[in-house]
């Protein structure tokens, strides 16, 4: 895979970013938010969420996440580490 910027993926159309995230993508883990089950992938050196809405049967846009964006906080609340991974 070429490494892609995230302006390139800006301008992206919705098929193409969910064609790349299917084939390049990390998925990391998903949220509700609102009416939205939101999953949220690791791409090159950027997070991308792909917001999917139950009621519409579909997903309605995919953006770029900030690493510093507030919703982080939901994401990591999501994700639970063994506890014998920091044990030293």
């Amino acid at each position: 895979m070429n490494c892609i910027t995230h302006i390139e993926f800006n301008a992206l159309s919705l098929d193409e970013k969910v064609q790349l995230l299917f084939q390049n993508g990390n998925f990391i883990v998903a949220i509700r938010y609102y009416s939205y089950k939101v999953n949220l992938y690791l791409l090159n050196n950027f997070y991308v969420e792909v917001f999917y809405n139950h009621k519409r049967d579909m997903i309605e846009r995919i953006e770029l996440l900030p690493a510093f964006h507030t919703r982080m906080k939901f994401y990591s609340d999501q994700i639970q580490l063994p506890a014998n991974l920091l044990a030293q």
